[in-house]
């Protein structure tokens, strides 16, 4: 099958795509759609995170559990919403500490593009949704699809900073080689883990680290 996906991770992934769980995670898209169930993202950018962060330029993931289920918000990007959508509680708490840990202002613009443009890989675990419907599609194959990127990241790049937030996240550590590569552990930003996100550090800790490794560090301010 053809799947819309950048060519650098239609690559990488290519055993993906011909393995059954892939085929019957498409039958199963393709099923609620028919269905008329309203899915999110939009089609288009389901793989969103992938065009905008090809395999080689990929220095930071920031994993996400699964999209936004609200109208208008999911975009492909974790944690992420478009311009002039209102920013959700845990991106408003991610910013918070954006602005703590690095002493800068942020705009409250919620579009994380920019981030992903500089090579921080926006990756939710699942990738669909329903409408209103949170975590709807987590048993749909999607986990096998992301656990493979993840692994396969792990496998031929050296030095990416991993940002595993929360319990769900953490989980997916077992997936990294930390002898290559840099995991950073925290709370999760939602409200719901009452402020033990703050404080973290996170995002100067990525920049020291990249600059340690003779990279570019990222600009978190929007």
């Amino acid at each position: 099958m053809d799947v819309k996906i950048e060519q650098s991770w239609k690559d990488a992934l290519a055993p993906e795509f011909g393995k059954p769980y892939f085929e019957q995670l498409v039958r199963f898209l393709h099923g609620e759609k028919a269905a008329g169930k309203v899915i999110y993202p939009p089609g288009s950018q389901i793989f969103r995170a992938f065009e905008l962060t090809p395999v080689e330029q990929v220095k930071v993931v920031i994993l996400g559990q699964d999209p936004y289920h609200g109208p208008g918000q999911a975009m492909g990007l974790s944690f992420s919403v478009p311009d002039g959508v209102p920013a959700p509680p845990s991106l408003r708490n991610i910013f918070q500490e954006v602005e703590t840990d690095l002493g800068i202002r942020m705009s409250g613009r919620p579009n994380l593009e920019k981030w992903a443009r500089q090579g921080v890989l926006l990756l939710n675990a699942v990738l669909t949704v329903q409408a209103g419907q949170p975590t709807s599609h987590s048993r749909a194959g999607w986990q096998e699809f992301t656990d493979a990127v993840i692994r396969y990241l792990s496998e031929h790049r050296e030095g990416i900073v991993f940002l595993l937030w929360g319990r769900f996240a953490a989980e997916k550590a077992a997936l990294i080689d930390s002898s290559r590569h840099h995991v950073l552990l925290a709370a999760h930003p939602s409200p719901l883990a009452r402020g033990a996100f703050f404080g973290c550090r996170h995002f100067s800790k990525t920049n020291q680290i990249l600059v340690s490794e003779g990279k570019t560090p990222i600009d978190w301010q929007l």
